[in-house]
């Protein structure tokens, strides 16, 4: 199988030495995701809800280039810098996924993110 680099500009450029997401047969691989506005490049920071909303468009566009959408993701990864905010992120969170759609997934407080952020989800898809 191939390697093929999934790359979008609906989604952020990655702010390392990193790609957006790697497609290897069926299963995609999407790199962690924090709430900055592909269009601006400017990060949303303070309300967990908006930061969110911008992850999840961002996960939406990455899933989009591949050819996927997301009742294709199979896991999840959600680190927060506060579970007092696992409420709000799972409100929207649910959203993308109605009915039996929700994948597996783990959440994880940590220290902090990048750009001073309190959010950033990663994700893996198969078809």
């Amino acid at each position: 199988m191939e390697k093929k680099i999934i790359n979008t500009s609906g989604a952020p450029a990655p702010i390392g030495p990193y790609k957006q997401a790697i497609q290897y047969g069926d299963m995609l691989f999407i790199s962690g995701q924090v709430p900055i506005d592909p269009a601006t490049g400017n990060v949303c920071v303070g309300d967990v809800t908006a930061e969110t909303q911008q992850v999840m468009k961002n996960l939406q566009a990455i899933l989009a280039e591949a050819g996927m959408t997301f009742a294709n993701v199979l896991k999840s990864t959600i680190f927060l810098t506060s579970m007092g905010d696992f409420a709000k992120v799972n409100e929207v969170y649910g959203t993308c996924f109605p009915g039996d759609h929700a994948p597996a997934r783990e959440t994880v407080q940590v220290g902090a993110l990048p750009k001073g952020v309190n959010v950033e989800i990663s994700m893996i898809a198969g078809r």
